[in-house]
């Protein structure tokens, strides 16, 4: 029994008949079969993708860029600096005599001109003061009328007849040389007091933009007071203080005895023209902590648009290229051999110049050599392109004028100059 036990589990079939046998090993030789078949022809199938995609990817795509024409035309050389705006003339209106403020003339932010009222002083005490001046004028000048016609007679009696002495003559003639002097005196004391009583009346020393008030009606008013009445700034024409390296001192007052220069005022953000004016003057040292030498410019400000204290970026106009040929700057790209350019052909592919850049102003490159008027350049892309890449242009919407803003420096591409 334990041997055909063991017959049984190493021969599982081996009481079936021998018909069934071979039948069932030709099928597990068919199916065996039928599998390899597939494998294979998945593997054929794989084999053959790999073949189209790698025939696929031997086409190279046609890259898309954004493109510029390089032209001929005047390019303005600037000179850029920070600048503060400061008030032409500046003048805290404080009061002249002590007294209470009576009136106030003048609305907050009003623009005024030179010799309007802006406030008032009780006049009163003044005006009594004034009264009094010419009271005592008047009794003085009675005094001196009496003393020079006693002189008057002194001195006859003594011409004709000796009755009295020199000395009472002198004395009496120094009598009236003082009255003379108090009505003198008198007459200061009116002028003071006319002074004074003009002085009541505050007005403007300048034209230009008021201030905030700084004193209300009814307050107690002195001429040694600290704070103003208000402040009057002088708005137009208004000064620009700005600064610009030692190196450029020299060039910008070469130009200025040539002719007036240019200067033109820009927001914080450099964006936004504010206002044109002129150069003045260039001051008389240079700064060592910075080594940059201060210059000032001014403008008519005909709509406000320069406060004092502002800060504004500065371009002083130095001179003008005229019929330069110009790209945007971002076309230019620099490699290992210096800078270049991708330029479109007419088949629509790329090639690369190598150029020199005579100066870059407001995103605009003036080119020396490399590029000519008419010349098709990549502004945009250019980190795809190598030379001879076919290329599907479309205008990047400006031009030589093109305000592109500054990307970050990449790597010259392969076949770069």
């Amino acid at each position: 029994m334990s041997i055909r036990t063991e017959e049984h589990w190493l021969e599982p079939d081996a009481g079936r008949p021998r018909q069934q046998q071979i039948c069932r090993s030709s099928g597990q030789q068919l199916l065996a079969t039928l599998t390899l078949a597939v494998v294979v022809a998945s593997l054929i199938g794989c084999s053959a993708g790999s073949k189209t995609n790698t025939a696929r990817a031997s086409t190279q795509t046609v890259v898309p860029v954004a493109v510029a024409t390089a032209e001929r035309r005047d390019v303005p050389v600037y000179l850029k600096g920070l600048g503060s705006v400061t008030a032409s003339n500046t003048v805290s209106v404080k009061s002249r005599v002590d007294g209470q403020l009576a009136q106030i003339n003048f609305k907050e932010g009003q623009h005024v001109n030179e010799g309007d009222l802006l406030a008032v002083i009780d006049p009163r005490p003044f005006q009594v003061a004034l009264d009094q001046a010419l009271a005592n004028l008047f009794r003085d000048q009675a005094q001196l009328k009496d003393a020079q016609r006693n002189y008057e007679r002194f001195k006859s009696l003594f011409d004709d007849s000796g009755a009295i002495s020199q000395q009472q003559v002198d004395t009496q003639k120094a009598a009236a040389d003082q009255l003379e002097g108090a009505v003198r005196a008198d007459q200061s004391q009116i002028d003071n007091a006319k002074l004074n009583l003009v002085y009541t009346h505050i007005t403007a020393p300048i034209g230009g933009r008021i201030g905030l008030r700084l004193v209300d009606v009814g307050n107690m008013v002195h001429a040694a007071d600290t704070n103003p009445l208000s402040v009057i700034t002088q708005l137009q024409p208004i000064a620009v203080l700005f600064t610009l390296p030692e190196d450029n001192l020299q060039t910008v007052s070469a130009h200025m005895h040539q002719s007036t220069l240019p200067v033109e005022a820009y927001s914080r953000d450099d964006l936004t023209k504010l206002a044109t004016g002129t150069l003045l003057t260039i001051d008389n040292q240079i700064d060592q902590t910075t080594g940059t030498g201060r210059l000032k410019a001014m403008f008519d400000n005909p709509d406000d648009a320069l406060w004092p204290n502002q800060f504004v970026n500065v371009r002083l106009l130095l001179e003008t290229h005229k019929g330069s040929i110009v790209i945007p700057s971002v076309a230019v790209q620099t490699g290992p051999q210096g800078s270049y350019v991708f330029t479109v052909k007419t088949d629509k592919t790329v090639a690369i110049n190598p150029v020199t850049v005579s100066f870059t102003q407001n995103n605009v490159a003036s080119m020396a050599s490399g590029v000519a008027p008419g010349d098709v350049v990549v502004v945009d892309g250019q980190d795809k392109l190598q030379a001879g890449i076919k290329v599907d242009p479309h205008p990047s919407g400006g031009g030589a004028n093109r305000n592109a803003q500054s990307s970050p420096a990449q790597s010259a591409p392969t076949g770069a100059p």
